[in-house]
């Protein structure tokens, strides 16, 4: 059976600047051998894969759809512009994130394993396509 992923909306602190938001807990942080960031064309998806060892904690700033795959099935969380949520997949639940609207997509992923391309982590699982997203825009 597929262990569960978390999805939780985070309430950065805001003001006329824009907003904070500490991503993750100390004890989260040491755990952490890699850190992305990633910047999404409008329209295009990223991921589509799954961990083999590493637990996968990843910030996105919608717009933008995350689809993953885990012991519920299949489960869609649509982000709204300027909406912060973490996200964090165990091992062997496939995910992926596709931009949604006009504007490109932020995300920040953090990984306890260290990239290895010699020893990948993430293996392919195509759950999320572009056809999927112009649907919904």
């Amino acid at each position: 059976m597929l262990p569960q992923a978390i999805a939780e909306p985070l309430a950065p602190s805001r003001d006329a600047r824009g907003f904070v938001v500490e991503p993750l807990s100390l004890t989260q942080l040491t755990a952490q051998q890699n850190v992305h960031v990633v910047w999404t064309a409008a329209g295009a998806v990223r991921g589509n894969h799954h961990h083999v060892r590493g637990t996968e904690v990843t910030l996105v700033l919608g717009p933008a759809l995350v689809r993953y795959r885990d012991a519920n099935g299949i489960q869609d969380v649509q982000i709204t512009k300027g909406t912060l949520y973490r996200f964090t997949f165990p091992p062997k639940v496939a995910h992926a994130f596709g931009a949604l609207g006009p504007e490109p997509m932020f995300l920040v992923g953090f990984n306890t394993e260290i990239y290895d391309s010699e020893h990948p982590d993430a293996l392919p699982d195509h759950i999320l396509g572009a056809d999927d997203l112009a649907k919904l825009v």
